[in-house]
C-alpha cells in the first residue's frame, strides 16, 4: 500500500496548518517558502505534502493526485465538493463570505452586478434572493470594483474588514462562516483507510490540544 499525499492551501492557512501538523506529529523535511519544492517529504516514512493554490486543492484530492486536503470552506462552496468527503473542521484560518458594497450606497433596484471569484457561490446567494445578478469574475483586488464602476457589491472573504474599510466599502451579508477543513478523497478513505483514519485522529488530537 502507498503513502499518503496531503494537499496544503498556500498563505495564511498553510501557516495556521503547520503548527498544528507538527503536534499531530507530521514535519516537513524542507520548511516551505524557503524551498521551492512544492512536494514535501516529511519526517513521517509514507507522507507527503504537496504546497498548492488553495482553489487548486479540491481538484488535486477529487481527482486522486492528492489523498487528502486542508482547504478553506469558502473554496468547497464554490468547488461543490463531488467526490470528496469532509472528515474534520480544523477550525484555522476562520474569517466570514460576505457581501460587501460602498458605505451608505443602497443597492440597485434592478439587475446587480457582482464581483468576485466566488460565482456560483454568488449566483446560490442572490438567487435564493429573487435576485437577477451579473457576475464580474476577478481573481483579486475585488474591493476596487465598485469604486471604479464595474460593480455595484461584491462577494469576498472578509476577515478584519480593514480592508473594506480603506477602500470605502462596508459588509452586508454573511454567505457562510469559513474555517479550514480536511477533505478526503473517496476512493482513498476506502483503499487506504488503514493509514487515512489515524492520521484523520491525529489531526483531531491536535486540532483539540491546539484549541
Amino acid at each position: 500500500m502507498s503513502g499518503l499525499t496531503l494537499a496544503l492551501t498556500k498563505g495564511r492557512i498553510l501557516d495556521e496548518a503547520l503548527p498544528l501538523l507538527e503536534r499531530a506529529g507530521i514535519r516537513p523535511l524542507e520548511r516551505p517558502g524557503e524551498s521551492r519544492k512544492l512536494l514535501l517529504d516529511t519526517d513521517q516514512p509514507g507522507v507527503r505534502l504537496l504546497i498548492l493554490r488553495g482553489v487548486d486543492v479540491p481538484t488535486y484530492v477529487q481527482q486522486g493526485a492528492a489523498d487528502l486536503g486542508i482547504v478553506g470552506r469558502d473554496l468547497l462552496l464554490e468547488h461543490g465538493g463531488e467526490g470528496l468527503y469532509e472528515p474534520l473542521d480544523l477550525g484555522i484560518a476562520r474569517c466570514r463570505l460576505m457581501t460587501a458594497g460602498p458605505v451608505g450606497v443602497p443597492r440597485p433596484a434592478g439587475r446587480i452586478r457582482v464581483a468576485t471569484k466566488y460565482a456560483a457561490v454568488a449566483r446560490r446567494h442572490y438567487a435564493a434572493q429573487g435576485r437577477q445578478a451579473d457576475i464580474v469574475k476577478l481573481w483579486g483586488a475585488m474591493e476596487l470594483a465598485p469604486l471604479l464602476g464595474l460593480a455595484d457589491e461584491i462577494v469576498d472573504i472578509v476577515d478584519t474588514g480593514r480592508t473594506l474599510r480603506a477602500h470605502g466599502l462596508e459588509p452586508r451579508e454573511t454567505i457562510a462562516e469559513v474555517s479550514s477543513r480536511v477533505i478526503v478523497n473517496r476512493a482513498a478513505m476506502k483503499l487506504k483507510h488503514r493509514l487515512v483514519r489515524p492520521l484523520l485522529a491525529r489531526l483531531a488530537a491536535a486540532r483539540e490540544e491546539g484549541a
